[in-house]
């Protein structure tokens, strides 16, 4: 099975491109570390008093994700999709069958710190480069709509967000892997392609 990995900050285009990709390919499917965040009243709490909380790994439920990883990685298909509410701090579990999975593509911010943990297994690893104030334009968008923050909210926590991802994350830092990739804006998706199939 091939493994891609996409990092980036907040709004850099992770999950845009990570669907580009499964469009264009047959058998493929993706992995959001978005929605693997840690739930119930724990995750309320520190998500009020830890500033940054859903950019740093404390709110990663690093067990759950490795647990669907590891399935599908051994049996090559998936049973179910999931999706975090962030008003909740609960997840959904939806039934969705995939079969015959070849390429599984894990993206989020925690994506560089999951592939670290990886031994003797080949990937690519896609680093995707943005703009700070393209990515501020995204996110803002994203959370008055989908999250439920003010904008002055979403700014704040955006900016938080660039810093924790570029301080703490060190994306230059990719542990196990030679195939890694930098993905400017502009790059175009059918050289990004030819990269990870040829």
């Amino acid at each position: 099975m091939k493994l891609i990995f996409i990092s980036g900050p907040s709004g850099s285009g992770k999950t845009t491109l990570s669907n580009q990709i499964i469009k264009k390919i047959k058998n493929g499917i993706v992995l959001s570390t978005d929605n693997y965040y840690k739930t119930g009243l724990i995750s309320k709490l520190l998500s009020k008093f830890i500033e940054g909380f859903f950019d740093r790994s404390i709110s990663f439920n690093n067990k759950l994700f490795k647990k669907d990883f590891d399935f599908i990685y051994k049996n090559g298909i998936a049973i179910y999709d999931r999706y975090y509410d962030f008003e909740k701090k609960t997840i959904q579990k939806i039934l969705k069958e995939t079969n015959n999975i070849s390429v599984l593509i894990v993206e989020g911010i925690f994506a560089k710190e999951f592939s670290n943990t990886l031994n003797n297994k080949d990937y690519y690893f896609l680093e995707i480069k943005t703009k700070k104030n393209e990515c501020m334009k995204r996110v803002v968008q994203r959370d008055i709509k989908e999250r439920g923050k003010d904008k002055k909210q979403a700014e704040n926590d955006f900016l938080k967000s660039w810093d924790i991802y570029y301080e703490k994350f060190k994306p230059n830092r990719i542990k196990n892997n030679t195939n890694k990739f930098i993905i400017k804006k502009n790059t175009d998706l059918d050289h990004i392609l030819k990269k990870l199939f040829n």
